[in-house]
């Protein structure tokens, strides 16, 4: 959070976190309200974004359950995210998904999405 908060990252958020967030405990709820107020881009889902998750559902990357894991990934991908920071080690920041993932994306004409988890990518406190 300290390298949204010092500007060396800036948030990309969707509406599909909006929704997540909703029931999330307090604590989550409440860094998302500080990710709101450092100014974000804020993505609206459309259906170039839907078709690319389906197309991870297609190639049964992930389950039906988690379809809403590679429609993140599809908005950062059709929104050329820098990278995709996650926590989700089971569904997402994996290496064999990340490279079934970016098959797709490449098949589909979208460049290869970044995918980390915060350990990966925080700058602040590392010297």
């Amino acid at each position: 959070m300290e390298d949204f908060r010092v500007g060396t990252f800036r948030p990309l958020l969707s509406e599909i976190i909006s929704a997540e967030i909703e029931n999330a405990p307090g604590q989550v709820q409440k860094i998302y309200e500080e990710l709101l107020a450092l100014n974000p881009e804020i993505v609206s889902v459309n259906d170039e974004m839907t078709d690319l998750a389906d197309s991870y559902q297609e190639r049964d990357i992930l389950t039906p359950k988690y379809y809403d894991g590679g429609l993140h990934i599809a908005i950062a991908t059709v929104a050329e995210a820098d990278m995709l920071v996650s926590w989700n080690f089971r569904h997402m920041v994996r290496a064999e998904k990340i490279r079934l993932f970016n098959a797709v994306n490449l098949e589909n004409g979208y460049k290869p999405v970044q995918i980390y988890s915060p350990r990966e990518v925080t700058i602040y406190g590392a010297d």
